[in-house]
């Protein structure tokens, strides 16, 4: 029973660890896969869209202007706002 309660708790543990250490990801570096996996609503069609505006317009000053990108739009960002991060410029 003992052992039984220790894989639980490892299991539990192991769960919150992996959100606790989950960082937002940099639109301004993140690759198409990477940003289709990290931003909910977002699938390869428009991460791919996201890098091709990057590259066309140059990195992102803000979260908020990803809403710049079609089919990306204010309420998209808004809802992702804790999963996506401009970085360094």
């Amino acid at each position: 029973m003992r052992k039984i309660a220790v894989v639980f708790v490892s299991l539990f543990l192991l769960g919150l660890s992996s959100l606790t250490f989950a960082a937002p990801i940099d639109i301004n570096t993140a690759d198409s896969a990477a940003l289709a996996q990290a931003i909910n609503g977002v699938g390869p069609k428009r991460a791919e869209a996201i890098v091709a505006y990057r590259k066309e317009h140059g990195p992102f000053k803000t979260v908020e202007d990803l809403a710049k990108v079609p089919g990306i739009g204010a309420k998209l960002v808004e809802q992702n706002k804790q999963n996506i991060a401009v970085g360094k410029r």
